[in-house]
């Protein structure tokens, strides 16, 4: 596949988007003399509505990007995901994180139901209180050790689904490696009733498994090294070996597999911080959601399918507009973590600058992006969306149905900030006596409005995300599925650690970093 920026509607496009940057041009206008414009820029699946008729496009310019999809293949690259093609090119895997969202009629994996059957075990024995401690009482918190995709995702689920939750426990997410993470979680808790996952699909992430060896030594400090990790601890892994040779017991080591990446693992075994405090009943309604976007995302024609309609708003910005960053704003309290694990997501998939075939790009690709909930972004970042000189697309997000009953008149207050802020966004404001008060409008947003927050909505929501990154990067032509650019980082600080930890002299360092390593080992003292 060629450079999406050698094709005749990416030519096309760019003598297009020239309309869109003249002064005289003004988004309220085009939305208020197209009465059916509602219609014509707003997509329905399920419990969601996309609103994207506040962008900066007509609907010749979504024939001219639903052009530019087909000339880029995106049809055919999505049947070779769902076929199982080895579309990770540099790691010759395939990305077959929807089969794990297959119903059971029609799994075509049997080990994935295997597993969520062993999952269902695990959470009744924990729940009921069959599972227990070394001291035999129930179990009373999770902490889940894991970093980047096998914290995020189950870390936003969690938080996001939290009034659906086992009142009975607590659930604890550690990831840094920094000892204030951990302690901070184990000093509340009472190790006689917690219980450990530890989350890695090596088994040798550094961060994870540094803390696992923490809250092994934490536990038999109390409970003596015969009890502690069999009864206490358990393992999704791809890498059983070594967590067998960890002391966990095999019936608690759940399977991971090549064919999904860290980033989309959240429907698998890393999911059991999820089914154990949600219950297994909200961890597959979260699969069927994210199975329902699946569908349609693979039956759906271009114009109509909606990641495939967020994929070319985002790549007309970034490559037309030239958008320094994007924004996401969850309007809800326990979507907070959905801009964190939208990051990953986006800048760990697209954050490329070699294309398929090894060569280097020739267009923009992955962008920053950012997020915050409202209301309380407008008291932080939302000076810069209204006034600020950097062009932004926004994402809003938010639910029709309060998340708790308590206080209707605050959600409709909520939901009235969401959209009050796209339509300022849109509209500008301008006063010729006070130019500082000026706002230029003419800022895109789409809104993302769901029925209810509840766990088969938000499979959608976050399917739909997955496959939106996927078409950006098929039609920018990189690989989605893999992230060579973290290892360097890594391997340095292998390296660094025998300097930093006084093991190694670092006279063969450069000055920056000798000087570094040493003005920290003087304050440290």
């Amino acid at each position: 596949m060629n450079s999406p920026t050698e094709t005749s509607a990416w030519q096309s496009l760019q003598l297009h988007s020239a309309q869109f940057k003249h002064p005289d041009f003004k988004l309220v206008q085009l939305l208020n003399s197209t009465p059916e414009r509602f219609q014509q820029f707003s997509l329905r699946h399920d419990n969601l509505l996309l609103d994207f008729s506040k962008n900066l496009a007509t609907a010749e310019t979504l024939d001219l990007l639903v052009e530019l999809a087909l000339q880029q293949q995106v049809p055919a690259a999505i049947e070779a995901m769902f076929t199982g093609a080895h579309i990770n090119h540099s790691e010759q895997r395939p990305a077959l994180h929807v089969a794990l969202r297959e119903p059971p009629a029609a799994s075509r994996f049997p080990v994935v139901q295997t597993t969520l059957d062993r999952m269902q075990a695990l959470v009744n024995a924990v729940q009921s209180g069959t599972k227990c401690g070394f001291s035999g009482k129930p179990f009373t918190d999770i902490v889940n050790l894991g970093v980047g995709g096998s914290d995020l995702g189950p870390a936003l689920v969690v938080s996001a689904l939290q009034p659906s939750r086992n009142q009975q426990l607590r659930t604890h997410f550690v990831s840094n490696i920094d000892p204030a993470h951990i302690d901070g979680v184990l000093a509340a808790l009472n190790p006689e009733t917690t219980l450990f996952i530890v989350a890695s699909k090596t088994f040798t992430t550094l961060e994870t498994l540094h803390n696992a060896q923490f809250a092994r030594h934490w536990l038999e400090a109390h409970a003596g090294a015969a009890a502690a990790v069999p009864r206490h601890f358990l393992a999704a892994t791809a890498n059983a070996e070594a967590a067998l040779a960890f002391g966990i017991d095999n019936t608690h080591i759940l399977p991971l597999w090549d064919w999904v990446g860290g980033r989309f693992s959240m429907w698998s075994a890393i999911g059991l911080p999820i089914a154990l405090t949600l219950g297994m009943k909200s961890f597959r309604q979260l699969l069927a959601g994210a199975h329902s976007m699946d569908q349609h995302f693979y039956s759906a024609e271009p114009r109509h399918n909606m990641p495939v309609l967020l994929a070319l708003i985002a790549i007309w910005y970034r490559g037309f507009f030239d958008s320094h960053s994007s924004a996401v704003i969850p309007y809800s309290q326990a979507l907070r973590l959905l801009p964190t694990y939208l990051q990953q997501l986006s800048m760990e998939s697209l954050g490329k600058s070699v294309d398929a075939s090894h060569r280097p790009v020739t267009h923009l690709t992955g962008e920053p992006v950012w997020g915050a909930v409202g209301t309380d972004i407008q008291h932080s970042c939302g000076q810069l969306l209204h006034q600020g000189s950097n062009f932004i697309p926004v994402d809003f997000i938010v639910a029709a149905k309060a998340t708790t009953t308590t206080d209707k008149v605050a959600h409709q207050q909520l939901l009235a900030n969401c959209l009050g802020q796209s339509l300022a966004l849109m509209q500008g404001y301008r006063d010729e006596n006070a130019p500082f008060r000026n706002l230029a409008g003419n800022k895109p947003s789409n809104t993302l409005l769901m029925k209810a927050l509840d766990p088969y909505n938000l499979g959608s929501l976050l399917a739909l995300y997955e496959h939106k990154v996927y078409v950006q990067s098929v039609i920018w032509n990189i690989n989605a599925f893999d992230q060579w650019g973290v290892e360097l980082g890594k391997k340095m600080s292998r390296e660094l650690f025998v300097a930093v930890s006084g093991q190694q002299a670092n006279t063969a360092l450069d000055a920056s970093t000798r000087n570094l390593i040493d003005c920290a080992r003087d304050w440290d003292k």
